[in-house]
């Protein structure tokens, strides 16, 4: 488990399920705003802040337009109240997540 405040790796399961859900919910909350056609591939790094509830910071490739992309989203989640929100979602670099 995360300390409260600090921003911690997720050990072990960047790619669990969890995660894997959360990017998948920022990509389609990035369509959904921005009327875009985002294709989510996979988790590259993931990392958790114990605040109200947790903030989780996913770095992911997702493809746009037939090109792979890396992104950051930055998803707030308070399972009590099954609540969670897309914070932010940027564009990090074209390309594969080797040269991010």
């Amino acid at each position: 488990m995360a300390t409260v405040g600090g921003v911690q790796d997720v050990q072990g399961n960047a790619n669990s399920l969890e995660i894997d859900s959360l990017a998948r919910f920022a990509v389609d909350d990035h369509n959904k705003k921005q009327n875009a056609l985002l294709q989510f591939v996979k988790v590259v790094k993931a990392k958790q802040q114990v605040v109200s509830g947790t903030m989780h910071y996913i770095t992911l490739e997702a493809i746009d337009g037939g090109v792979k992309k890396v992104y950051e989203a930055k998803v707030w989640e308070k399972l009590w109240l099954n609540f969670k929100e897309v914070q932010e979602f940027k564009l990090v670099t074209d390309g594969d997540s080797s040269s991010a």
